[in-house]
């Protein structure tokens, strides 16, 4: 995967999609930084196995977070945010907004956790481990279709509310068309 220089941070983000997380320090430098350029709000909550750090460079978005005293939590360009190891959460664009995040370098656990957008049940939870060098977007693309393609999965187990199904083609995380 290439990397990108931080000094052309807003550059690189008009090339990129939604929640990419790419890379863009030395692969020795740790923590990394990855940067993204979201506009849909990201369609789970992501789970870290250690603490991470979002800055927000431009736009407006809020983390969104789970299991704690603070529920979410509003950034304007030069806001950071500060997310503990084992905390999910997502972030909510409220316009089109480029972040980086710090985060550490070898390869760690993470899950996406659905949740019931009607009384907040936690669906289903998905877990890897991560690395660096793996396209981020090719594998969340993955997990929602795995979230997609399970009806118990959707289905919440406190209220009977059914997720819809969660629309790859609006964030960007289509398959490249196979070249000829």
């Amino acid at each position: 995967m290439a990397r990108r220089r931080m000094l052309q941070a807003f550059e690189a983000a008009k090339e990129i999609g939604n929640y990419p997380d790419v890379p863009v320090m030395p692969i020795d430098v740790d923590p990394q930084i990855t940067l993204s350029r979201n506009w849909e709000r990201q369609p789970f909550y992501l789970v870290f196995e250690e603490d991470t750090l979002i800055a927000l460079m431009s736009g407006k978005a809020k983390v969104r977070l789970r299991d704690t005293n603070v529920n979410h939590w509003p950034l304007i360009p030069g806001d950071h945010v500060y997310v503990p190891a084992g905390t999910p959460h997502r972030l909510e664009p409220e316009e089109e907004s480029v972040l980086i995040r710090f985060i550490g370098n070898d390869p760690a656990y993470r899950a996406a956790v659905f949740a019931c957008e009607q009384c907040g049940e936690e669906l289903d939870r998905l877990e890897w481990r991560q690395d660096l060098e793996v396209e981020a977007t090719a594998l969340y693309a993955e997990l929602v279709r795995r979230f997609n393609d399970d009806l118990e999965a959707r289905s919440c187990s406190r209220c009977g509310a059914v997720a819809e199904e969660i629309s790859l083609d609006a964030l960007g995380w289509l398959p490249e068309p196979a070249a000829d």
